[in-house]
């Protein structure tokens, strides 16, 4: 095989770090903004990403683009093919504009920088300071975080929008089938996105509610009626049109649109959509549907704010709650290890009653507690971090400001000189849409250098304040709060079991999984760094005294921290004492 020897040297021995650049816009209009295939997005973070490779001294090998997919999904295309890509090729550099181009959530953030990792390929971002450092992967975990924020966010404001077209009684989303949706203009040439009965399907939804309600059919056999009849669903642009699923007949007979009434986010609304059903026959499927169904045993459901954060040490499996009852009649609560419990494994974990558990996840959140001298250090420590940034991108944000103000002023010279009959109509608007499209890039990157970090500072702000003292912050609050709290300092606390003595008679403690950031500003190494920088400049000011309005923040800022909302964030207030 020595013929193979040049290849594979040839291929190793570069002059320069070899790079792959990914690059992302999320929607289809931006993909296609100004009537180009790359839109303005995807330039401006080109250009970008070019200026960094120069710093690194790099070549670029290969760049992916995803246009129009959104980073709430980690199977984009694109971002597969670099992932692959790296991993058979020898890569040095993996460089994205922001995280956030990456991914919007820290589950796939994280395990796309695994995947980058393993194949020794560093991720560089071109507007924040990412590196293998404590601090570096700080920065890497907050702009990750802010991304999951961001993403969160905007979902929230869509369902702001769905509710509010539902007060005024729209549809939001897809209407069901025996509906069709459609978009019209009204007199002032905006789009109105309305409902209409759909006449091929809709009489057939209207005959099988009046048959159904006579009692004497099934739901399958009114599923095998209404395929006869020709009932299939309503193609779409990646799906055909087909029979309708085994489900589909119950959906139908359950569904209160048909009646006019609009469901969304378990509220009811009146629809302005024309009613398929009166509401007697509506009503009257129920019953008929009830008659049909059969009487079942529900499992009693015991709640507690524990559940759904604590685990079997043992075998990992989630701990359940179970009720014994003495010989007396009296009720013990316990936590159980469902594996056990159900016997799926092996486990031989005993039963915990619900107080001891309790205690230990008490104890447990002295483990997050950063004490007083350290806090201002690490506070210091990220937003000198931000300062950096910002002041690395002062130059290029003034160099990119008086651009735009080079080509605002050319629009003005051109349609000057128009005016002067000097440039014809036809002339005028292809320069001007040219220089307007100069200007959409420059506009583009001009909002990504001018980024202040404000959200991003507030966010480890909130994070240090709850790390004060959880302990007195667990204690006076209620079942909720716990559970909101539970959520956002542990991702899993596990439930250890260690046998002493004969007979055995068992110890217990947690362990557990810690949530972003406290995962990485409990660290050691992280806290020494910044301490040492502390050291470095001199004395800092400790945070505000206890009790302080200032110090106090209510529920709606932990909601704000991990993209929950509160139980009662108006009227609950946390306050961390030192």
């Amino acid at each position: 095989m020595a013929h193979q020897t040049p290849r594979i040297c040839a291929e190793e021995v570069h002059a320069h770090p070899r790079a792959v650049a990914y690059l992302r816009v999320s929607t289809k209009e931006q993909a296609q903004k100004g009537g180009q295939d790359e839109g303005y997005s995807i330039p401006a973070q080109r250009a970008a990403v070019q200026r960094k490779i120069e710093q690194l001294e790099a070549e670029l090998i290969e760049e992916f683009v995803d246009a129009g997919e959104s980073a709430r999904k980690a199977d984009r295309p694109a971002l597969l093919r670099m992932l692959t890509y790296v991993q058979e090729h020898k890569v040095a550099y993996c460089i994205v504009h922001k995280v956030d181009r990456l991914a919007r959530n820290r589950a796939d953030d994280v395990n796309i920088h695994m995947t980058l990792q393993q194949a020794g390929v560093t991720l560089v971002s071109v507007t924040e300071n990412i590196d293998e450092t404590p601090s570096g992967m700080l920065m890497h975990g907050i702009m990750s975080s802010i991304a999951e924020f961001y993403s969160r966010n905007l979902a929230t404001e869509s369902i702001k929008g769905m509710t509010q077209k539902a007060l005024t009684g729209g549809t939001p989303g897809l209407a069901p089938i025996g509906y069709i949706n459609v978009g019209q203009r009204d007199q002032f040439g905006r789009e109105v996105r309305t409902v209409e009965v759909d006449p091929e399907r809709g009489p057939l939804v209207a005959w099988a509610f009046k048959a159904f309600a006579s009692g004497d059919w099934t739901e399958q056999q009114m599923r095998r009626e209404l395929t006869r009849r020709g009932l299939t669903t309503l193609a779409k642009p990646k799906r055909p049109s087909k029979e309708l699923s085994p489900n589909a007949v119950h959906r139908i007979l359950t569904n209160p649109y048909y009646k006019g009434t609009v469901i969304f986010q378990g509220t009811s609304y009146k629809g302005v959509h024309e009613p398929l059903v009166p509401p007697e026959v509506f009503y009257q499927v129920q019953q008929v549907l009830q008659a049909h169904c059969s009487a079942s045993d529900r499992t009693q459901v015991h709640d507690h704010y524990l559940k759904g954060s604590v685990y079997c040490g043992s075998c990992k499996s989630r701990l359940i709650i179970v009720h014994a009852r003495s010989g007396g009649g009296r009720i013990y609560p316990y936590f159980v290890c469902s594996g056990r419990n159900e016997k799926i494994t092996d486990c031989r974990m005993q039963a915990i009653p619900i107080k001891t558990v309790e205690r230990l996840i008490r104890e447990h959140y002295k483990t997050v507690e950063i004490p007083p001298e350290i806090r201002p250090a690490l506070r210091d420590l990220v937003n000198t971090q931000f300062d950096e940034l910002m002041a690395s991108a002062a130059p290029d944000l003034a160099a990119k400001t008086a651009e735009a103000a080079q080509i605002k002023a050319e629009q003005r010279t051109l349609v000057d000189a128009h005016l002067a009959g000097a440039i014809p109509v036809d002339v005028l608007g292809d320069k001007e849409r040219e220089l307007q499209e100069r200007l959409e890039v420059v506009q583009a990157e001009l909002t990504i250098l001018s980024e202040d970090y404000t959200e991003c500072r507030q966010f480890i702000d909130d994070a240090l304040h709850l790390a004060g003292n959880p302990v007195a912050l667990y204690d006076r609050s209620n079942a909720d709060p716990r559970r909101l709290a539970n959520q956002v300092f542990f991702k899993k606390l596990f439930i250890i079991e260690d046998a002493v003595g004969a007979p055995p008679r068992p110890t217990r403690r947690v362990e557990s999984k810690l949530q972003y950031p406290f995962d990485i500003l409990t660290r050691k190494d992280v806290q020494q760094e910044a301490l040492a920088m502390a050291g470095e400049k001199g004395s800092y000011s400790y945070p505000p005294t206890a009790g302080s309005v200032a110090h106090c923040f209510s529920l709606t800022h932990l909601g704000w921290l991990t993209g929950l909302e509160p139980a009662t964030p108006r009227s609950t207030i946390w306050c961390s004492t030192n």
